[in-house]
């Protein structure tokens, strides 16, 4: 994890993982990229959060060097590049477990969109959570 500074490590440990598998930097200094670019040459999956911006084919093209030589996933949160190999977008439709002015988030409904190269775009509903009161816990991810 690159420049995530609120990356929760409780997230990881309720879902089950391993905290001694993960790296986390979150101040990678004045150059993020080319941090994230090191670490592409012998990690399986780096996690890069940055900016709002897309990156010009200049400036992705040193990155996007390394990747092809490793054999890591990049995946950039905020951040995109010139022709990416998928994309996805999620935007949250819905907070379940809550009324009016009461009540405890529970979960969260997020619409998803895929869009890859040479396939035609997917998208769905995901539910991070509960699915609804009635219906019982279900803890992790779900697809609607």
């Amino acid at each position: 994890m690159i420049g995530w500074r609120e990356f929760a490590y409780a997230g990881v440990v309720e879902s089950g993982g391993v905290c001694e598998n993960i790296i986390v930097i979150p101040d990678p200094g004045p150059q993020p990229l080319n941090v994230a670019a090191v670490l592409c040459e012998g990690l399986d999956l780096v996690v890069y959060h940055g900016a709002e911006t897309t990156l010009s084919p200049t400036r992705a093209r040193p990155l996007l060097g390394k990747l092809r030589r490793g054999t890591a996933a990049l995946i950039m949160v905020g951040t995109g590049v010139p022709s990416p190999a998928v994309r996805v977008d999620a935007r949250i439709t819905n907070y379940l477990g809550i009324g009016t002015g009461q009540g405890r988030i529970r979960g969260v409904e997020m619409r998803i969109s895929i869009t890859a190269r040479g396939h035609a775009p997917a998208g769905g509903t995901v539910v991070l959570g509960e699915r609804g009161h009635h219906s019982g816990p279900h803890r992790g991810l779900r697809v609607v």
